[in-house]
């Protein structure tokens, strides 16, 4: 397949991935020059602790077709992906880890999507290889959540972080500066035409995976907040529940009055005000949430801070 009229960029944000990086380069380098494919690589260090960003330089420092990116703090991968989008140059955009679990292998099959009009095209994991039951249990519970209460329905049941983006999305992504925000979840939003392909996830080739537990939940809080009034609902709801069984309870204890068999023991007491105590701590605290993301964007601070760019230059 020659498409020379194709210009691709390829966006890997990676965190102490350095015993992956060249190994992903090679397999990169050998799938587009097959595909005959004009292409760049951005690979942005989301401010590793080994020496990632070393591996990046060096690649880059060789290949015209390298840009490398530091931030000069750990802004959270998707962060890290807005950045390598504020720097595209292409028609179309690959989003790819750098752990090697996403094959590049599956390029091809992306962009012939693409050219038949999606303009976005997710990679499904059909199989997921070396995870833990743990893991998958939490992504599937998290896809779940964001195409059922959420309502984020075009949301791939089985997840995807290996995409394809038009450059007429990366466009429109552009315009939105919001902090705290799920970029996946933003561009199903977004509405355009959308495809998929399926593909097996492969097993971790070297190190560990940086997406920790905190970092999971952390992503749920942020696509929930950014996408549903469902809390808020919720809030509603279970306020008017606990106050519909308070004055169940205020009428039982009235009527055990009057007919002589009064309602005594602090037992009791104390179970209602711990659980209404619990409850209006819960209220507040997702109140809280929702007021605290408001306040950062009021702030206008940016969202990711670069360090350095290393890029080859043409003599």
């Amino acid at each position: 397949m020659t498409t020379p009229d194709i210009m691709l960029t390829i966006i890997t944000p990676a965190y102490n991935e350095a015993g992956n990086i060249l190994l992903l380069y090679q397999r990169i380098k050998n799938v587009l020059q097959d595909e005959m494919i004009d292409w760049e690589w951005i690979l942005i260090d989301d401010n590793s602790q080994d020496n990632t960003f070393q591996v990046i330089s060096q690649i880059a420092q060789q290949d015209i077709h390298v840009k490398g990116i530091r931030l000069a703090r750990n802004s959270g991968s998707h962060e890290a992906i807005k950045c390598g989008l504020d720097f595209c140059q292409g028609n179309c955009a690959v989003v790819m880890a750098a752990d090697l679990q996403d094959p590049p292998e599956t390029i091809p099959n992306l962009i012939s999507k693409w050219q038949q009009g999606a303009k976005v095209v997710w990679a499904v994991r059909e199989q997921r290889q070396g995870e833990s039951a743990s893991t998958i249990g939490f992504s599937r519970l998290y896809y779940f959540l964001m195409r059922k209460i959420v309502g984020i329905r075009e949301m791939p049941a089985t997840g995807a972080d290996f995409f394809l983006i038009d450059m007429q999305v990366i466009a429109t992504l552009k315009q939105f500066n919001e902090a705290h925000v799920s970029l996946l979840a933003l561009i199903t939003w977004l509405g355009f035409q959308q495809d998929f392909i399926t593909y097996n996830k492969e097993a971790r080739e070297y190190g560990k995976s940086g997406w920790t537990l905190k970092k999971k939940l952390k992503l749920v809080v942020d696509s929930v907040t950014a996408f549903s009034y469902f809390p808020i609902r919720f809030m509603s709801y279970l306020g008017f529940f606990v106050a519909l069984v308070g004055f169940i309870y205020a009428g039982v204890v009235f009527i055990s009055g009057l007919l002589g068999k009064p309602i005594q023991g602090w037992a009791s007491l104390m179970v209602v005000v711990l659980v209404l105590g619990g409850v209006q701590m819960l209220m507040l605290g997702i109140l809280g949430e929702y007021l605290w993301r408001a306040l950062d964007v009021t702030r206008r601070r940016p969202t990711y801070i670069i360090e350095s760019i290393v890029k080859k230059i043409i003599q």
